[in-house]
């Protein structure tokens, strides 16, 4: 009998890496002449999301965009960050939550699941509590998989990630 071949779909980031994107952050922010005196802060909340607090709405945007790009540089998704609605913070400033994307949800890993089904590789996946595991007799099939999810990543909106291969 063939032996079964298998791989997970996850949805991860590397928690310390993050944390060095925000130092990041609150050093060129403390650094940056146009955001110098503008009393910012950027706070990481216990790995569920990110808050920024600054005096106005652009200065917030020039924030986003530095920590956007030190979360590309250490090797992260900026899918992981799921913007809320702007609000109005004490002493007139404004600040905007990042929550952080971890773990598949129930909605996705079925969305996920059933572009599997649809394609007509001869795979199956099992949804495991918040990650997808892919099995099948043949490894180039389960390659077959991981290109195709990799080619839909904008249609899900969110980081995926692909371990445990055997």
């Amino acid at each position: 009998m063939a032996k079964e071949c298998s791989f997970d779909v996850v949805s991860e980031f590397d928690r310390q890496e993050l944390v060095n994107a925000v130092d990041q952050v609150k050093r060129d922010v403390a650094s940056r002449f146009d955001l110098k005196d503008s009393n910012s802060e950027i706070e990481l909340e216990a790995d569920k999301s990110i808050i920024i607090t600054t005096s106005d709405e652009m200065k917030l945007r020039n924030i986003y965009d530095i920590l956007q790009t030190k979360i590309v540089k250490r090797g992260l998704s900026i899918r992981i960050l799921d913007p809320q609605g702007i609000e109005n913070a004490l002493g007139g400033r404004v600040r905007q939550v990042y929550n952080l994307r971890k773990g598949l949800t129930q909605e996705l890993a079925k969305k996920i699941a059933a572009d599997i089904k649809d394609s007509k590789i001869k795979v199956q996946a099992s949804i495991q509590g918040d990650k997808l595991r892919v099995s099948g007799k043949d490894k180039d099939d389960l390659q077959a998989v991981i290109k195709m999810l990799r080619g839909n990543e904008e249609k899900y909106d969110y980081p995926l990630q692909f371990n445990n291969y055997r």
